[in-house]
């Protein structure tokens, strides 16, 4: 019993195979993919897609953001952003958030609130990749 999942970025499709099951990172927690699980949209925080087939791990996705459709036997992420996990480079990360930061001050001196919304979670999003980038050379 497996589900058809698709993770696209605005330049590409990611990836388009079957998996047992894929927990991804919800808005309001994680929301675990997979076969007959009732039809719904949500949005996508910062963090994780792990990729099951059985009780195994077998591939693990960072993706910034987006929202996610779920269906029956598919499910369809549109992110932001979407990096393999072990392609994570701390360096990038940190001039990311260097730079998010810096477009949040500007934004601030502005007033303009929906920017400064957009930001924040663009810098909290970077964060996790931060502390994901570092946990993975430990």
């Amino acid at each position: 019993m497996s589900i058809q999942l698709e993770i696209i970025s605005p330049e590409e499709v990611v990836l388009s195979q079957n998996v047992d099951m894929a927990v991804l990172p919800g808005l309001e927690g994680d929301i675990a993919a997979m076969e007959g699980h009732a039809p719904m949209i949500f949005l996508l925080r910062g963090g994780v897609i792990n990729l099951y087939e059985g009780d195994k791990i077998t591939q693990s996705f960072f993706v910034e953001g987006g929202f996610a459709e779920m269906k029956e036997t598919q499910c369809t992420v549109l992110a932001k952003e979407v990096t393999k996990l072990d392609a994570l480079s701390e360096e990038k990360v940190r001039q990311r958030l260097a730079t998010l930061e810096e477009s949040y001050k500007e934004a601030a001196k502005g007033k303009d609130a929906d920017k400064q919304r957009e930001l924040i979670e663009d810098i909290q999003g970077a964060r996790v990749m931060l502390e994901l980038a570092t946990s993975e050379k430990k």
